[in-house]
């Protein structure tokens, strides 16, 4: 329970929670509004482990996690440590329909045992590890979703269930499954995404947060904000603005040394200047 608590230090909570319904919102939105999404350490040369009790104590000590797969690993300990009931599920994001049924590359969690009234079957999704994700557990339950200016859809089928990104969102689904998520699949699946020159993790830095109303996110040298009002995006030309960008989304900074953070920020602007000069595409 002690790496339990430290982390929950970290997310502004003093003492244990009763694994109720309303303590797994709580502790969602609360680490959604202090552990960022981001993929820094995989930009800087050194992938953190997936090793679930590696990745809650990262975000104890550091207050950052890393990805779906350490994010998710997280929490998952953390419920346990608290005595809800929760399991692990296979999961493919998606964006083109021939990647639908494609490799592990997220790290799903389902809750069982907390019944309501719009969901009697009492099954959640929790997910802090999707950076623009939903702000709240979705309940499995076959509809679309709606939180705020986003809109959401889950499909339940006996083997899983599929999840339809809103039209605002970076990628389309996701699949998730009962295929293997022990830890030689999710070492191995972690090993592919995370090593340069093809894993996808290794292309951009990507910070991401989820808050009450809308989505921010810096990719490379780009901030941008989603919410009600539409999309706004500014270019972050120079290191300070880039380094205040990330700091303002949470991620914590402290222990990175300034020149190698420099020198990620200039790799990232020379990548930024050749897509501009690219068109964008």
């Amino acid at each position: 329970m002690s790496r339990t608590l430290g982390y929950l230090r970290r997310l502004g909570i003093q003492e244990p929670l009763p694994p109720t319904l309303d303590s797994l919102l709580r502790l969602h939105r609360a680490h959604l509004d202090r552990v960022p999404y981001e993929n820094l350490m995989i930009m800087l040369g050194r992938p953190p482990s997936v090793d679930a009790d590696a990745c809650l104590q990262r975000v104890g000590e550091f207050g950052r996690a890393g990805y779906c797969f350490h994010q998710n690993s997280a929490l998952e300990l953390v419920l346990r440590d608290l005595g809800y009931d929760v399991e692990r599920r296979h999961g493919n994001v998606w964006t083109g329909e021939p990647a639908r049924e494609g490799m592990l590359n997220h790290l799903a969690l389902v809750v069982s045992g907390l019944p309501s009234p719009d969901n009697p079957g009492g099954r959640w999704w929790p997910d802090v590890g999707l950076g623009e994700g939903f702000r709240d557990p979705l309940p499995l339950v076959t509809g679309v979703h709606r939180e705020g200016p986003f809109s959401y859809r889950v499909e339940v089928s006996e083997r899983g269930w599929s999840f339809r990104n809103d039209g605002t969102g970076s990628f389309t689904g996701i699949e998730v499954s009962s295929r293997p998520t022990e830890p030689a699949a999710v070492l191995a699946a972690h090993a592919q995404l995370s090593t340069p020159p093809q894993g996808r993790f290794t292309r951009l830095l990507v910070v991401q947060r989820r808050d009450e109303s809308g989505v921010d996110t810096v990719r490379g040298c780009v901030h941008s904000r989603v919410d009600e009002g539409g999309r706004d995006e500014a270019d972050l030309p120079t290191y300070a603005a880039w380094r205040e960008a990330l700091v303002g989304l949470g991620l914590a900074l402290g222990d990175i040394d300034d020149m190698e953070l420099r020198a990620l920020w200039e790799r990232m602007w020379e990548s930024h200047q050749q897509w501009d000069a690219a068109g964008r595409p």
